[in-house]
């Protein structure tokens, strides 16, 4: 397997989860790369829900070690919260299972009031974030002026830190937003404290991953949100504040492009997005409320409703271009079950009559576009005990084939049900 990377195709919330447990059994190691606590992965173990927010999902499997990489932004408090209830139910959350960059960034209280204060301020042009703080927290690494894990471990660093980060932050929050903050001594004794706690945690992931190459190890790369909320490459400013792109994943990891092998996008069998944002497949329609209750498309991490919609194959393309997919692994799909029909947009036709393949980087130019569709006929069986293609009815096949052909890539896993083993492999790592 080498190195492999799992990446979501569309707005996130593919349940890269699910496939990231499955591949988890092929390799040594997973390692979260970019995102924080605003992706949440969802699991199904023998009817038994876990979620999960900053710890990959690797963390099921007991003789797996997890690591997250300089990519990520970490809010220790809920991490450290998220060890308590792993812990609680029987899975170990020692040092030696959990990897956590040095250089990785710290989300500070300031960086949560700040993203709660301007969602507030812009009211129906809010963008839709999380407001944990990802993107203030963003902003600060690329100013130079954030606080990394390895400032938890110098206490007078990390004092230092807090009280120049907190003094700009402090005023903007009053003086613009009429928000208060808690002292910047009360923020450095909490954030002391995390520190202790995390001590035996953090490490040069970068380092260490290199060295379990050198070893002959075999590593899974996920990464959090979907292509079209990447920070360059997505519908901004309607996006998340890093890249969910695969080559992510040499960045936020800390290894060269020459490691990865193979990189699988997940995709859900129709498209939800959360937040603001163009959505040319979107359903207000009987059928979208069919995919928001059946899927139960609401968020892991707000409990948001999802907004749903038609598999958009010119989205995929775009997200195969971009990350270099070679393969794809089709999420939900037993959700489709009972739908009379079912469309698949396959391009944008324009204003001007022209057709768009393409997602423009005009938020206008979108607008004013709407979706091509290709009708297929739904199917009634239950798939959700299929184990091999030839299991699948033949609509179902139809439906399946005719997104390989609008996409160019082909399919490598197609999930029937939330439950662990309920996946279709159609390729072998």
């Amino acid at each position: 397997m080498a190195c492999v990377v799992v990446v979501g195709s569309q707005w996130g919330d593919e349940g890269k989860g699910k496939l990231v447990d499955l591949l988890t059994q092929q390799v040594d190691a997973i390692v979260r790369f970019q995102g924080g606590n605003n992706a949440g992965h969802t699991l199904v173990v023998n009817d038994e829900k876990f979620i999960l927010h900053l710890i990959p999902s690797g963390i099921l499997h007991q003789d797996k070690v997890c690591y997250i990489g300089n990519g990520v932004i970490i809010d220790p408090n809920v991490l450290i919260n998220e060890f308590a209830e792993l812990n609680e139910r029987g899975i170990s959350t020692a040092p030696q299972r959990l990897r956590i960059s040095d250089r990785a960034h710290v989300i500070l209280p300031h960086h949560i009031a700040l993203d709660k204060a301007r969602e507030a301020a812009l009211g129906e042009a809010a963008i839709g974030t999380t407001c944990r703080g990802i993107g203030p927290c963003y902003e600060d690494k690329a100013a130079r002026v954030g606080v990394r894990m390895i400032d938890l471990l110098e206490p007078d660093t990390l004092k230092a830190k807090i009280a120049q980060a907190m003094a700009e932050k402090s005023f903007l929050l009053r003086k613009f937003y009429d928000t208060p903050l808690p002292s910047s001594d009360e923020v450095w004794r909490d954030y002391a404290e995390y520190g202790r706690i995390l001590t035996p945690y953090i490490t040069d992931v970068s380092l260490e991953l290199h060295e379990a190459i050198q070893a002959g190890q075999n590593l899974l790369f996920e990464g959090a949100q979907g292509i079209h909320l990447d920070l360059d490459h997505g519908t901004y400013p309607y996006v998340t504040s890093s890249n969910p792109v695969a080559g992510s994943a040499c960045v936020g990891a800390g290894l060269g492009p020459q490691h990865f092998s193979k990189i699988i996008g997940l995709v859900k069998a129709y498209t939800t997005r959360v937040g603001g944002g163009p959505f040319l497949s979107e359903l207000h329609d009987a059928n979208g409320n069919w995919l928001r209750e059946k899927g139960q498309e609401y968020g892991s991490t707000t409990g948001r409703p999802r907004r749903c919609g038609w598999l958009d194959t010119v989205v995929i393309r775009q997200a195969v271009r971009l990350s270099g997919i070679t393969s794809l692994a089709i999420t939900k799909l037993d959700v489709l079950t009972g739908l009379p029909m079912l469309r698949i947009c396959t391009g944008y036709q324009k204003a001007d009559g022209g057709l768009l393949s393409y997602n423009s980087a005009s938020l206008l130019i979108q607008s004013e576009c709407t979706p091509v569709y290709e009708d297929y006929p739904g199917w009634e069986e239950d798939i959700s005990t299929a184990r091999a293609y030839a299991d699948l009815p033949a609509n179902c096949q139809a439906y399946l084939q005719a997104i390989t052909r609008h996409v160019g890539v082909p399919l490598g896993y197609i999930s029937v049900s939330p439950e662990r083993n309920a996946t279709i492999v159609m390729e072998h790592n």
